[in-house]
């Protein structure tokens, strides 16, 4: 065997056999992960669905932004979450920096733009479609807006999916403000990153598989969704011609 197959035996034997600490460092990942994109996708569809209908001056310059911070680099991000965290910035007295608290933070920041100009784009190809009519009925602005997003649903839930792959798949900003604490901010992506650079290729596979894993069922369930949607649309369609 050469080192590569050793290091995938053995690293297949980790997962298998539910190593400890490769639990452990899945399961912060997962935690922080998911908690991230509960804040972040809470706040993204409120502000991206209000967005969508809303009408005000300079409308298209917070797009344009908003359409920006989707391509802002993770390590960017770390850096300003470590300034805003660190003892002078103007959040050190919260003593987040090196903490579970600030990956979350730092991955809210990265999710909120993905999760609002996804939500905004979807409420808003909605509102060119059925908007005039719903406004007709009376459905105004807030209400407009939750009426779309209820439409849109399936559309909403691939948004969502694809916010906690990127959080989840994330490592230079929570590398940054986490510190890479072995037992407490070690997460997936940075202990991959350091397991490699140490020699413990077989952890570093296992940790990579585990991901890819993840990352795997994230877009099954991504799939699945478009087929239900085009499924539950279909049988719409289908209901209306009948009637």
């Amino acid at each position: 065997m050469n080192t590569f197959q050793d290091s995938l035996a053995r690293a297949l034997e980790l997962v298998a056999g539910a190593d400890p600490l490769l639990l452990s460092i899945v399961g912060r990942s997962l935690a922080v992960s998911g908690l991230a994109c509960a804040i972040a996708c809470v706040l993204g569809l409120v502000l991206g669905g209000w967005l969508a209908v809303a009408r005000f001056p300079g409308r298209g310059a917070v797009i344009t932004v908003l359409n920006t911070f989707l391509a802002v680099p993770s390590v960017v991000v770390g850096l300003v979450v470590y300034l805003l965290l660190s003892r002078s910035g103007p959040l050190g007295f919260l003593g987040w920096l090196f903490s579970f608290q600030a990956m979350v933070f730092a991955q809210v920041l990265l999710v909120l733009p993905v999760c609002t100009a996804l939500t905004r784009q979807v409420v808003e190809d909605a509102e060119r479609a059925n908007g005039e009519q719903l406004q007709s009925l009376g459905a105004r602005g807030a209400l407009r807006s939750l009426l779309l997003a209820f439409d849109e649903r399936y559309a909403l839930v691939t948004v969502l999916l694809a916010c906690f792959g990127r959080a989840i798949s994330e490592v230079g900003a929570v590398m940054i403000v986490g510190g890479n604490i072995e037992g407490f901010t070690r997460v997936m992506t940075t202990a991959i990153a350091l397991e490699t650079s140490k020699g413990d290729l077989p952890l570093a596979l296992a940790l990579g598989l585990v991901l890819l894993g993840v990352v795997l069922a994230l877009n099954a369930a991504i799939a699945l969704v478009a087929r239900w949607r085009g499924g539950h649309a279909e049988g719409v369609v289908l209901a209306g011609a009948g009637g």
